[in-house]
Formats: structure tokens, sequence, C-alpha cells
């Protein structure tokens, strides 16, 4: 996106001038303006991003902080503000009504069809506005990088009929991008998200660390690599690379998966009372996931609450049309969890937690 250089957008400051005015003359679509307050060793930043055209009001946020590191300071408040526009923006954009629809229009669309509550009817609308960008423009790159990279996403959170053919076909179009641009961060992005759920989390790191490489503040990139510290035995790191999602995405679509994952961290360490509360609030973000039902399955089966944890596992299989739960041996051969450095864990407290609940062996 373009953005006008501060000096310029200064000659506006503490002038009565309407948002619709600075739309026009600067040729601006969207306009980020706040205040920032200081009391003792405390300062609040308000900042709110407004539509110049009709000159509504699309997101506000207050920030509050302790003075104590200015520079800290600036760089939060500047990851937070990219991170929420990154979602905003896109939002917006993908509901402004066009005429003439070009391959950036459906790319535009896509994303924002997944940045409302994950369901698979959402995951195939994206799909649907990708395949009709590259029907625009079949030479187009950018389309191919997020169908990719949809196609993993929804394979992850169990909300495909068929995960195999998804995968293959992300696996085909992550190769296009790469050798037609090999330093493309999304297409780096898809390839990580692509070998996590191959259980190959040492490559995928590569692969998340590459994307992040490109924009720190890119959420999608830095849980990535959360999920594959914690996969490759460093949970300890994982963990605080979660924190700094939540942080800096609090909006973000994949909310629900983050705190899901925090309590997987928590869940393989036998915190059980810490994981509970981590998967029911994704589970409250996304009603229509059933990950989060599996693992309290899990988490209160080994409490020795049975009653409850066979109502998780029935709710989950509810929510659930694929096969991949139907018996223990069936996770233990396609749960992403089972890496060499954590298969310790996802024996000893996963699957035995998911007996508990009444899952049975074959």
């Amino acid at each position: 996106m373009l953005v006008i250089s501060r000096n310029t957008a200064f000659t506006y400051r503490n002038k009565p001038v309407d948002t619709r005015q600075i739309g026009r003359e600067l040729g601006v679509r969207y306009v980020l303006e706040g205040s920032v307050r200081r009391g003792a060793n405390k300062i609040r930043v308000n900042a709110q991003l407004i539509d110049a055209e009709p000159d509504t009001h699309l997101w506000a946020e207050q920030f509050d902080y302790d003075m104590s590191d200015l520079f800290m300071l600036q760089n939060e408040v500047t990851r937070r503000i990219a991170a929420t526009l990154n979602v905003e923006l896109v939002a917006a954009e993908g509901a402004r009504p066009t005429e003439h629809p070009d391959a950036l229009d459906y790319i535009l669309r896509g994303r924002a069809a997944t940045t409302r509550e994950a369901s698979r009817q959402r995951f195939a609308e994206a799909v649907a506005w990708y395949e009709r960008a590259l029907a625009v423009d079949p030479s187009s790159i950018e389309p191919r990088a997020w169908l990719a990279q949809t196609l993993v996403w929804r394979v992850g959170v169990l909300m495909t009929d068929a995960a195999a053919a998804d995968l293959e076909r992300a696996d085909r179009l992550i190769a296009e991008v790469l050798t037609a641009s090999p330093h493309n961060p999304l297409a780096h992005l898809a390839k990580g998200a692509l070998l996590r759920r191959h259980q190959r989390p040492e490559n995928a790191l590569f692969e998340f660390e590459t994307a992040v490489a490109s924009d720190r503040n890119w959420v999608e990139a830095i849980r990535g690599i959360a999920m594959c510290k914690f996969l490759t035995g460093s949970a300890d790191e994982a963990l605080p690379l979660f924190e700094q999602v939540l942080r800096l995405s609090p909006r973000d679509p994949r909310l629900a998966e983050t705190h899901h994952f925090i309590g997987v961290v928590h869940l393989f360490q036998s915190r059980l009372d810490e994981a509970i509360p981590w998967y029911e609030k994704a589970s409250r973000l996304n009603p229509m996931r059933a990950s989060p039902h599996y693992h309290l399955a899990a988490a209160y089966g080994l409490k020795g609450d049975v009653a409850r944890a066979g109502a998780e596992l029935a709710e989950a299989r509810i929510r659930d049309n694929t096969d991949l739960y139907t018996t223990i041996a069936r996770v233990r051969a396609n749960g992403d969890l089972n890496t060499p450095a954590v298969h310790a864990q996802f024996e000893s407290v996963f699957l035995a937690g998911l007996r508990k609940a009444g899952m049975p062996e074959e």
C-alpha cells in the first residue's frame, strides 16, 4: 500500500479538516489518526482508522504503556497498528463493491473471506475467489500463493473433506510460485505450513523464518515459528512467541488457533488446569472447530472427569467430518503433533487422555 509521508500528514495536524477532504487532496482511501496523552509515568495512545470516502470509522483502539522505554513503546504501538491494519484494511477492501473486478479485487475478497470466523463455507469462498483471480490472470503469482496457504490452513483446522488432495494441490502451487519467484514470502509461509502438516517442523521453521524476515510483524509467520519451536522440543521458546502473536494482533482471524495451540503447549507439559481455559477460549472464539473439543476431551480424561471428557469427544465428532480422529490408531498415524521431539508426551498425555475419554484403539 502507498503511505503518505509524515511531513505531508502533519500539515493537517490540529486543523478542522474533515477526512473526506484529506482523502480527496492526498488521493488516499483510508486515514489513520490518533492522539498521545501522558500522565505521570504512563502514556496513552488512541488510534482510529477511517474510511475517507464515506467518512466512517472502521476501527479504534487504545494503547496504555509505561514510559520507561519510549523506543520499545514506539515499536510496540507501530507493530500493533500494522498487524491490525492488515486485517481491517483487507476486510474493508473485500467488502467494497467493484464494477469491473480484476485479479486483485478477487484476491482481496478471498483474503476477506478468511478474516471472519473460520468455517467450511468461508474456506470454500476463499478458494473460489482465488481461482477466479487465476482465471482472470493465469500467470499471476499472488493468487497461487494465497490459494496454497488457504488449502493448507483448512486442512489444519479439519474443515475439508479432501485433505490429501488439498495438500497435494498446495504443494504444486507452492512449487510453481517459488520457481517463478524464489524469494516470495507468502510462498515460503505456505511451504512452512505444508511441511508442518507433513511432520517436518525443522524444515518448516526455516520457511517461516524466511517469511518473517520480510515482515517482522507478520503474525502468521511468528505463529508458525512458535508452533515449530514447540514441535521440535522448545516449548519454553514457543509460549513467548504465541503471546507476542496475541499482543500484536488481538483481532486476528486465527485467534482461536493461537489460543488452541497455547493449550497444546500446556497440555503436553501436563499442566491441565492451565490448558483447559485456553481450549475453552478457542472453542468460544470459533464454535465450529472440532480440535479444541478433542483436546478438552483428553484433558478432562486425564483429570478423571470421564463424563465431561466423553461429552467433549461427542461435541468434537459433531463438528468433524474427517476420519482423522475416529480411533487412537488414526490419531497416531495422522496427528501432526506426533513429532519425534514430543512423541513421548503425545503418547503419554494426549492419546492417554483420549483413551480415558472413550476413544477406541482401532
